[in-house]
């Protein structure tokens, strides 16, 4: 059959396979009552967060007025949180999210995200429920786990918690091509986790305690070492990033503090300066509920399912043909 451009990206019982994988989502929900829920794809705020790009879009009220810039989300997750101190309980969706710049076989600029919070949930259980959920659709996983420490000190023989930047920047330089300088532990760390570490990945492992300077959304608590870490995990296979979770932060006082240092750091290498969502630390300081929470690719997990490497293959309309 040719390739015309009006067909869809992703063959028909591929699509009839991914409605499975999205029933089946909803019914490990719907045993655990878990409430689904939808909030807005866009908003008048935008994630801080540096390293994502949020795309943008003008909304007219009538001629003669200027446009209002909104923003599409890249994940439900401030929606979410404002509705958990509302007092909604556990809930859960399946979003349709955005990301500028996104774009390949495991990279789309329009994406299926399923994010869900759990009251009473810290980071370590919340893996039990995603292990739970991700060998439901993918029964031949078997998950394992491997702190941040514990990965760095069998692959490459170094404690990122303690070595020196010098050390960081030496052990880099050994396996990357990085010709400049940095003087944050961070960037290279994210260079030897990125570059180096996860396509050593094999089968499906969560790395978790991350250190606390990367804590980003979460919680910080002392590991059995007595370091500081982050209450955070990430979920690979195969080397592919799959979920991202963290025991939530709920200090309202500390969240601002975070959302104002990401856009220092946006500052710092040349990116819009956007607006930060003060209804979020608001959503804080009214009392939202301790609870883990956690995003994850469903068109990632349906390529799982499946037994395919591309998006194009899960994913009705890829962005060339939307």
């Amino acid at each position: 059959m040719p390739n015309e451009p009006w067909r869809p990206s992703a063959p028909i019982n591929h699509l009839r396979a991914r409605a499975g994988v999205l029933a089946q989502i909803r019914h490990f929900f719907a045993e655990r009552s878990v409430l689904e829920v939808e909030t807005p794809v866009l908003s008048k705020c935008a994630v801080s967060d540096p390293f994502i790009d949020s795309l943008e879009v003008s909304f007219g009220f009538q001629p003669g007025i200027e446009d209002e810039r909104l923003y599409l989300q890249t994940s439900p997750e401030y929606a979410m949180k404002r509705l958990l101190a509302a007092g909604s309980g556990d809930i859960y969706q399946m979003a349709k999210v955005f990301r500028n710049g996104e774009s390949g076989r495991r990279h789309n600029p329009e994406f299926t995200m399923l994010e869900w919070y759990r009251l009473g949930f810290d980071d370590q259980r919340l893996m039990d429920e995603v292990a739970a959920l991700v060998t439901r659709i993918v029964p031949s996983l078997s998950v394992r786990r491997l702190s941040y420490a514990e990965l760095f000190e069998q692959e490459l023989g170094l404690d990122p918690h303690a070595a020196s930047l010098e050390t960081l920047q030496r052990v880099c330089r050994a396996h990357v091509d990085a010709p400049f300088e940095d003087d944050d532990r961070d960037t290279w760390l994210n260079l030897l986790m990125s570059h180096v570490l996860e396509p050593r990945l094999k089968g499906a492992v969560f790395i978790h305690s991350y250190p606390a300077s990367m804590a980003a959304l979460a919680q910080t608590r002392v590991d059995a070492q007595g370091r500081v870490v982050a209450a955070r995990f990430e979920l690979f296979v195969d080397g592919v990033e799959l979920a991202n979770g963290y025991h939530e932060l709920t200090d309202a006082d500390e969240q601002a503090r975070r959302l104002q240092a990401d856009q220092r750091q946006r500052a710092l290498l040349g990116l819009p300066q956007r607006p930060l969502d003060g209804r979020l630390v608001q959503a804080l300081a009214a009392g939202m509920p301790n609870c883990a929470g956690v995003a994850l690719g469903v068109d990632r997990l349906v390529m799982l399912a499946l037994g395919v490497d591309n998006l194009e293959q899960v994913v009705s309309f890829m962005h060339a043909r939307a």
